[in-house]
């Protein structure tokens, strides 16, 4: 079992930052793959950002489109906590934003994650 903590979220003005931490317990952080999901009121949840573990000590990092160049994911195995860097914030970013956790080169795929965070708010204004 994996337990996934999540913090960060908060209220933030379009074009801001905020920075979203989720540490994990509960088995060997290093080979789970670690992935950002959102959800909006009325939308499905939709994957965000991805890291995952190629071998050795080397990981490789995927987004959605709609987060390239302004959202960073990246890991600390040290401290067994994956983070989400979020810059030039729009408001349709608001959502509940969930860390998840998987094996196996979960991906982008929803279904191959298997632990999941309470979710953190975060909320945009215009």
């Amino acid at each position: 079992q994996v337990q996934l903590l999540e913090s960060g979220g908060g209220l933030v003005q379009a074009g801001g930052s905020l920075r979203l931490s989720c540490a994990a317990s509960g088995r060997t952080f290093r080979d789970l793959d670690m992935g950002w999901f959102r959800q909006a009121p009325g939308k499905e949840r939709e994957f965000v950002a991805g890291i995952s573990w190629s071998g050795g000590s080397a990981y490789y990092a995927y987004y959605a489109d709609s987060v390239k160049g302004r959202f960073t994911i990246s890991r600390d195995n040290t401290k067994n906590t994956v983070y989400l860097q979020m810059n030039s914030l729009k408001p349709e970013d608001t959502a509940v934003y969930y860390c998840a956790a998987g094996t196996g080169g979960a991906g982008m795929a929803i279904d191959k994650y298997t632990y999941w965070g309470q979710g953190t708010q975060v909320t945009v204004s215009s």
